[in-house]
């Protein structure tokens, strides 16, 4: 059974990896509209990640008998003023949502709840390789400059990232 306190904490968790997925397909809209279609598949693909992470705390919830309850999605920001600028959100939000998965474990281990505490490890990896993956794109972008050949050729690469589920996932 699910304690309350980890329910409700999994609960905002589950909206919020939700609403990552909402500004993560905001900004592949924007890099679409600026004819920029590798970095929208970059986008994309991450939007995608986001609804498994949704789902793996949905699934959860449900497992162990608690109630998921969805929130209302706030509109995400639509506009950015640089890719760059687009790229130091996703990893200034990266490390906000890192933040909230470490204060997850952090109650898991204060509730003595050692499946939610297993549970979440996976999450915590996960955060590594998420803050690991935004903070490449800024780097590149800042190599990049101001020089138009530079992003063509990392929106080629970014065009070339594809959705992989992770092992064991019911909604690839």
């Amino acid at each position: 059974m699910l304690g309350e306190k980890i329910e409700k904490a999994f609960n905002a968790q589950l909206n919020a990896e939700g609403w990552s997925a909402y500004l993560y397909l905001s900004m592949s809209a924007w890099f679409s509209s600026q004819n920029l279609p590798g970095l929208a598949n970059w986008m994309r693909v991450q939007a995608r990640e986001e609804m498994v992470h949704a789902m793996k705390f949905f699934d959860y919830i449900q497992s162990r008998g608690g109630r998921v309850n969805l929130t209302e999605v706030a509109a995400p920001s639509f506009e950015w003023k640089t890719p760059l600028d687009a790229f130091e959100n996703v990893l200034a939000h990266e490390r906000k949502v890192t933040g909230l998965i470490h204060a997850l474990v952090d109650l898991a281990a204060a509730e003595k709840d050692h499946a939610a505490s297993s549970f979440l490890r996976w999450f915590v990896d996960e955060q590594v390789e998420e803050e690991e993956s935004a903070e490449a794109a800024v780097c590149k972008l800042k190599l990049a400059g101001d020089a138009p050949g530079g992003l063509f050729l990392l929106d080629r690469e970014m065009a070339e990232r594809v959705f992989t589920p992770p092992a064991g996932s019911k909604d690839a």
